[in-house]
């Protein structure tokens, strides 16, 4: 099967899908050189995030190796993660800039 996810790094606890995955399909992506597989639990649109470990309530989410938002509800491995489940978190992008320079 071809791959239809892409895993950003390897602290992710989420893959974006490269295409729209329908409930019950095989989620493929590359991890370590290696091909992964989940089952998708619902329908994710294209260029969605999709859970590939649980994620407990108040827990980080996790894609492109840092927290993008905060889990409002558990989210097991093949769901959707999309703005029903996660908040995002404020970010400090002043201090981040400077301490990049």
């Amino acid at each position: 099967m071809a791959i239809n996810a892409l895993l950003m790094d390897i602290l992710d606890n989420v893959v974006t899908t490269v295409e729209e995955v329908k409930k019950g399909s095989s989620v493929i992506f590359m991890k370590n050189q290696k091909e992964e597989s989940i089952i998708a639990m619902e329908d994710v649109p294209f260029c969605h995030k999709i859970a590939i470990k649980e994620i407990d309530e108040g827990s980080e989410v996790v894609k492109y190796g840092n927290p993008i938002g905060v889990a409002t509800a558990r989210v097991d491995s093949g769901w959707w993660v999309s703005h029903l489940n996660i908040r995002s978190v404020e970010r400090d992008y002043d201090s981040e800039y400077r301490l990049r320079r």
